[in-house]
């Protein structure tokens, strides 16, 4: 188990949470190895192992660090990013470019130019512009570039709005229009310069049902056989992007892989079989559902105020600086005093950050047995976009990242220092 309990302190992945916020400070982000690697195998068991010709594609803007990289290389897994600096990231670690995909709306000229010097395996092209520029890059550098086209599949799915993706009026996307969508396509196809590969699509994140997979897939497919029809051509490649949901809370129900990859699967093989068409290579790129769970973060708290009869407010030395989540996506959390687990918890609290914002609350009406200054907080499931989006509002230092497995812990991010905050001005 990666939580256990011991004479009334956390345990994660073996180690003692409150030997590790002294060790290394609060706020502190703790990563599993185990957990990690638990997911790698869970996604061999489910998809990679069960299909031929697929690949994992780690969604890197969910948590990204070198050491991360490590252990997907070893595990046989390929990275998607979405800027120059994750994909500097991913080529500083020794990662290979060819397991690297490149997606965003709005690459500049310099991430695109990156990509194609490193010779990353796919760049996914997002709308016509984006195309237009990739094919210059490409013939200046006298190289070809490979692609996939993300398409826009105008499924609206059951989440938060601000992480929906694949609805019609979306950011992202070629849009299903005749007139832009078939042109684009046969311009890649007639480049010397791009080698179009397939289609990409991308729902949305923290997504419990399958049927939106299974509608664009569906819609996918179609394009698939119009593309063919007119052109003779026939896709290599389709990826179908990510976004299952975990658990943050009692009230959410994740699935497994399989509970997704099934049914979308079985469209896939069976409309290329029922056409004698050589299937394509199938690509998911989970990002949350694969690291949300392997992550906790460590607080220590501070001041706590009583409103009686109204609300009492606990104080951690962290906040929206380290998890932006609840403020931007009404993002709920689960937590507990890890160092009074088993004290019976009686009294409900707020819990709020220490920037100088109203918003900044992780947490309300947490559960907590009698909390003092100095006891330890952790909250659960933080893997997922809490590093990733952490920032220096108010000046506050970017925590550190320790990586844990079976009861040894390891230091995989510093934690900022005060001269690091003012390193880049200029007097």
């Amino acid at each position: 188990m990666i939580l256990e309990t011991h004479n009334s302190n956390l345990y994660f992945d073996g180690c003692d949470t409150i030997e590790l916020a002294k060790e290394y400070g609060t706020p502190l982000f703790v990563m599993s190895e185990t957990a990690i690697v638990d997911k790698c195998q869970e996604l061999k068991k489910d998809f990679l192992s069960q299909y031929e010709n697929t690949r994992v594609a780690y969604a890197a803007k969910a948590f990204l660090t070198t050491a991360l990289c490590k252990i997907l290389e070893r595990e046989g897994f390929c990275i998607d990013v979405v800027s120059g600096g994750e994909l500097y990231t991913c080529i500083s670690a020794g990662f290979p470019s060819e397991k690297i995909e490149f997606n965003g709306n709005n690459k500049s000229e310099e991430e695109i130019s990156m990509a194609i010097d490193y010779q990353v395996g796919r760049i996914i092209v997002d709308n016509p512009a984006d195309y237009q520029v990739i094919q210059r890059i490409a013939r200046e550098k006298q190289k070809k570039a490979r692609i996939l086209f993300r398409i826009t599949p105008e499924i609206k799915i059951d989440t938060h709005a601000h992480i929906s993706t694949g609805q019609k009026d979306s950011k992202f996307g070629v849009p299903l229009n005749d007139s832009i969508f078939y042109p684009l396509i046969q311009a890649a196809i007639e480049s010397e310069y791009i080698e179009f590969l397939g289609f990409h699509f991308h729902l949305g994140s923290q997504i419990f049902d399958n049927q939106p997979y299974i509608n664009a897939t569906i819609k996918t497919l179609d394009l698939i056989e119009e593309v063919r029809k007119r052109y003779n051509y026939t896709i290599q490649e389709l990826n179908v992007g990510g976004g299952f949901g975990i658990r943050y809370t009692e009230g959410d129900s994740p699935k497994p892989y399989s509970y997704f990859l099934e049914p979308v699967m079985k469209l896939i093989y069976e409309f290329f079989d029922s056409r004698d068409l050589k299937r394509p290579s199938v690509v998911i790129e989970p990002g949350r559902s694969f690291i949300g769970e392997s992550g906790i973060t460590l607080y220590t708290i501070g001041n706590i105020k009583e409103i009686p009869d109204v609300r009492t407010y606990v104080s951690v030395d962290g906040g929206m600086t380290d998890n932006i989540r609840p403020a931007l996506y009404d993002a709920v959390y689960e937590g507990a005093i890890a160092n009074k687990m088993n004290l019976e918890r009686h009294k409900n609290v707020t819990i709020c950050g220490k920037c100088c914002e109203s918003g900044d609350i992780l947490i309300k009406n947490l559960c907590v047995p009698n909390v003092e200054r100095g006891d330890i907080l952790t909250v659960f499931n933080t893997g997922a976009y809490c590093f990733s989006m952490s920032s220096n509002y108010n000046k506050n230092r970017l925590p550190a990242v320790v990586l844990t497995k079976e009861g040894k812990a390891r230091l995989i991010v510093k934690r900022q220092s005060y001269q690091d905050l003012i390193e880049r001005e200029l007097v």
